[in-house]
């Protein structure tokens, strides 16, 4: 038996034969080439086909996993067409006068490597796709064999890493989790997976080989295990353990479209977390009651340059839609700290997450700040969007920001917008500062959402980026849980909500507290949903 140990991206116990996805990868030589016009249009043919691969994949992915999962192909589609990458292969090939193989080659591995070398997993996530975009473009001008996985029955899909391309032509239904030798949690493997709710495990590095291919495995999601060839004890425990599992499973489906309420009748809703718009399935899956937190900087750290106020528009209302009315709560755009972005040129700084972030770049960036709350509120016309601001810390910056969104909604009045007139305005309370005037800040806005992983890096005074301080981070810490609970106290005597969207929401230890607090909304990512309203059903 081989026993290997990843890191867990969804739970859940599968067992079955291995199904390694063959890459046929291309061999790329460098060539001299003669007439570089002729190579720039062998070039363009290419890429032009590449782009009607991809226009068919969206149109396959809207059938298999909806519209916001197939949005990933539009993007592959904007990278294709993207001017630096154009640019930078037509370049290689006129300066060097090599072959189209050999720029398209050089440009995927350049911009890859920028996209790994970034600090934020996300944008690190980018670099799988350019390869994927550069790889098709690259099968199309060899004549090479397309890749892919034989599985005549389910079968355990294993890979060094899968990109968009891949998983969405793999039949569904034949596949019994996911392992991957690298990837992301940020990763389409990831989404995916969490989108199917099937188990995965990625990051089990070079030992997972090929040579595995047909062999029995057992992939254990919940602690991030995989066993090839497992022997009888080992199946034997995780036969008991995928049988407890799918009985608890079971049990949480149950408990679809029943209420969030204690046995003393005490109600809480139960709203989801989510990271993009490829989210929105699980949301629903899992019975969410909305979402809680929409981490709308996803948009930004994608690009090249600022989205549009048509690209974000367009993203909102497609979520708004999807969810059917069921309340969106929108985050504005939380950049800086760890999550930095090159084309909005943020000076580097000694303590970046005490430094010019979220709110702080909005409030003097107003251009920005605008053109994301113009798409935010044209998009409320579709279904029910609150709008959220994050790292409050003063009274005076919600006045300011209660200016902009009234300058705003007169600028789509007469430009003939339609637009959600009594639209939510809420803040996060992520800091101390924030708590201690809770009081006045709830005079001015409609609800609060406790960001708890915030709160408690400021309230301890201790980076929750630094590993070595893991074993100081106490998210229990009494007065952590003394300031939740004032906020609460603080917006209730104002007659407003309050939620928390931070990762305590998810803790079930702490579920009793916060229902003891009168805490009115838990958001939690898609898969805690159940198991919070068991635990929620079950509070006396």
């Amino acid at each position: 038996m081989i026993t290997l140990k990843g890191k867990s991206v969804f739970g859940g116990i599968a067992i079955g034969e291995i199904a390694f996805y063959k890459r046929n990868d291309t061999q790329i030589k460098r060539c001299h080439i003669d007439d570089t016009e002729a190579e720039i249009k062998r070039f363009e043919e290419a890429k032009n086909q590449a782009e009607e691969e991809l226009k068919t994949l969206y149109e396959k992915a809207m059938d298999d996993v909806g519209e916001a999962n197939a949005m990933i192909f539009e993007i592959h589609q904007m990278m294709l067409n993207d001017l630096d990458y154009i640019e930078s292969i037509e370049n290689i090939i006129k300066l060097q006068e090599v072959n189209a193989e050999y720029a398209v080659g050089m440009t995927a591995d350049n911009f890859s490597a920028m996209f790994e070398a970034m600090d934020d997993a996300y944008m690190q996530g980018r670099a799988a796709d350019v390869r994927d975009v550069s790889e098709r473009v690259l099968h199309i001008l060899s004549g090479a064999a397309k890749s892919g996985v034989t599985m005549n029955h389910p079968s355990i899909v294993v890979a060094d890493d899968l990109v968009p391309s891949e998983t969405v032509q793999l039949d569904k239904s034949l596949v019994l989790a996911f392992a991957t030798q690298y990837g992301s949690s940020n990763s389409h493997t990831a989404i995916l997976a969490r989108t199917m709710n099937i188990p995965a495990v990625i990051g089990l590095g070079k030992e997972l080989l090929e040579e595995y291919d047909g062999h029995l495995a057992v992939v254990d999601g919940f602690e991030g295990m995989i066993y090839v060839d497992p022997n009888e004890e080992t199946l034997k425990i995780m036969r008991e353990k995928q049988e407890e599992d799918l009985r608890q499973k079971e049990l949480l489906d149950q408990l679809k479209g029943k209420e969030n309420i204690t046995l003393t009748g005490q109600k809480i809703n139960v709203y989801a977390n989510i990271g993009n718009s490829s989210d929105v399935g699980a949301v629903l899956k899992n019975d969410a009651g909305g979402i809680g937190l929409f981490r709308s900087e996803f948009l930004y750290l994608e690009n090249d340059t600022f989205p549009t106020e048509e690209q974000q528009f367009s993203v909102y209302k497609t979520v708004a839609e999807n969810m059917a009315g069921k309340k969106v709560i929108i985050r504005t755009l939380d950049i800086g700290a760890d999550k930095q972005v090159d084309y909005f040129d943020l000076d580097k700084e000694e303590n970046p997450a005490l430094g010019y972030r979220a709110i702080r770049i909005c409030l003097t960036r107003p251009e920005i700040f605008k053109t994301q709350l113009r798409a935010l509120l044209r998009a409320s016309a579709y279904g029910n969007i609150s709008i959220m601001f994050p790292m409050i810390t003063s009274l005076w910056e919600v006045k300011k920001i209660k200016e902009i969104v009234a300058e705003v909604k007169e600028e789509l009045k007469q430009e003939g917008f339609a637009y959600k007139e009594d639209i939510e305005l809420g803040i996060m309370i992520e800091t101390p500062a924030a708590v201690l005037v809770s009081r006045s800040l709830a005079k001015e806005v409609d609800f609060f959402s406790v960001g708890t992983n915030d709160l408690t890096q400021y309230t301890l005074a201790i980076d929750r980026q630094n590993p070595k301080l893991d074993p100081f981070c106490d998210t229990h810490h009494p007065a952590v849980l003394e300031l939740i609970r004032m906020a609460t106290e603080s917006a209730h005597a104002e007659g407003k909500w309050i939620g928390i969207c931070g990762e305590l929401g998810a803790d079930l230890t702490l579920t009793e507290t916060f229902l003891e607090m009168g805490i009115d909304e838990l958001s939690v990512s898609p898969s805690m949903v159940l198991p919070l309203r068991k635990k929620i059903r079950e509070t006396k």
